[in-house]
């Protein structure tokens, strides 16, 4: 019989992270619980944050029931104190989250039910709430990220990392932070057929008979945008487009002609704007946090068989052969130029760049996330 599931991850619904892929894949027969975040940081005063303060006190506890084919979850809501610091505020939250779990996970009836959870701060959970063991999936550096109280998160951390039955890291720079004797690493998957099926172009992609270069994911810190004003500055025969959550309040972009904003899209819409803009853009900035992630989109990109110029960071190496890299606005320029040579002579591109495309597709189809599940069900099969 399967183990169950409770798990602490992000705010189920949200733009479909590594954990979402992995979960809703796993062997029918399993009962899960998902619990919506818990939090990381301190709420800020801005209107996102009372906002979403607003929402987890007042919806109800049980938010939706979400179905599968591999799995129906529930998911829950769950008032709470974001990243507790003190050792008194640590010892209410935990309390707060029992009190409001314990009914719940006495009605589901469980069988023997693995705690999984992305998140450090569920450390002081461990052992309270009848688990059989405990998997800590690291798919972030979180002493690298902004707005996030390290020295809170890093104690959160060791304390989980110490109780934790097994520790699957997504990136080998995480791995390698870890005990190895109890840490193993799982790289993000793709949704192959999203991403390869062919979809229809999207409405609001620049349709002016110039090439586009393309961009989806928050609008954050983690890109390079002295670069990418280069770029667009001097590639004025290109369109630029960018799609993604803003989280800036000032725009770091200037005034380019050529550049798109086209905002936040549904996950299932980006196919539809990456398999008919002309290359995908990785412009990472190199921080700690890029140097350990293993972002989703490389392979989502992959999937699609269009032309990357990215950045050098240690996630894209493996793909070297089929990713062109660029140190500067000149690489990328000269990237841009030559790919748009080809796409104006679509009849008679070179063979090589063919044989590429058809290669970039053929690594991603076997990352996919049924094969990451496959390996990751063996694994709970032996804990």
């Amino acid at each position: 019989m399967k183990h169950d599931l409770i798990v602490f991850a992000e705010d189920w619904g949200q733009l479909p992270s590594s954990t979402q892929h992995l979960i809703k894949r796993l062997t029918p027969n399993r009962k899960i619980i998902w619990v919506n975040s818990i939090g990381l940081r301190k709420p800020q005063f801005s209107l996102h944050d009372i906002k979403r303060i607003y929402n987890k006190l007042t919806q109800p506890k049980t938010v939706s029931t979400f179905s599968t084919s591999t799995a129906p979850f529930q998911t829950i809501s769950l008032k709470t104190i974001p990243a507790p610091k003190t050792k008194f505020a640590r010892w209410i939250a935990k309390k707060l989250i029992c009190y409001q779990l314990a009914p719940i996970l006495k009605q589901a009836q469980l069988h023997q039910p693995i705690l999984w959870t992305s998140l450090p701060t569920v450390a002081d959970l461990c052992g309270a709430l009848g688990e059989y063991a405990v998997i800590y999936y690291c798919g972030d550096d979180f002493n690298a990220l902004t707005g996030v109280d390290h020295v809170t998160v890093s104690q959160h951390e060791t304390k989980l990392v110490s109780k934790a039955n097994l520790v699957l890291a997504a990136s080998m720079a995480l791995y390698n932070k870890f005990p190895q004797h109890k840490t193993r690493y799982l790289p993000h998957g793709v949704d192959f057929q999203l991403f390869n099926h062919s979809a229809s172009r999207a409405h609001d992609l620049p349709n002016n008979n110039r090439p586009t270069a393309g961009f989806y994911g928050s609008l954050s810190h983690w890109l390079d945008y002295d670069l990418l004003n280069n770029i667009i500055a001097n590639n004025p025969d290109w369109n630029f487009v960018f799609i993604g959550k803003k989280m800036f309040n000032k725009s770091p972009f200037f005034n380019h002609s050529n550049l798109y904003l086209l905002g936040e899209k549904p996950h299932k819409t980006l196919p539809q704007y990456s398999q008919h803009w002309q290359v995908s853009l990785l412009p990472f900035i190199d921080n700690a946090q890029i140097r350990s992630c293993n972002p989703l989109k490389l392979l989502e990109y992959l999937a699609t068989g269009t032309p990357i110029i990215s950045t050098p960071f240690t996630a894209v190496i493996p793909y070297k052969s089929v990713v062109n890299l660029a140190q500067n606005a000149t690489e990328f320029s000269m990237n841009l130029q030559s790919i748009k040579t080809a796409w104006y002579n679509t009849q008679t591109a070179d063979t090589i760049e063919k044989n590429k495309r058809l290669q970039q597709i053929a690594l991603s189809k076997q990352q996919t996330w049924d094969i990451k599940a496959q390996q990751l069900e063996q694994w709970l099969n032996l804990l």
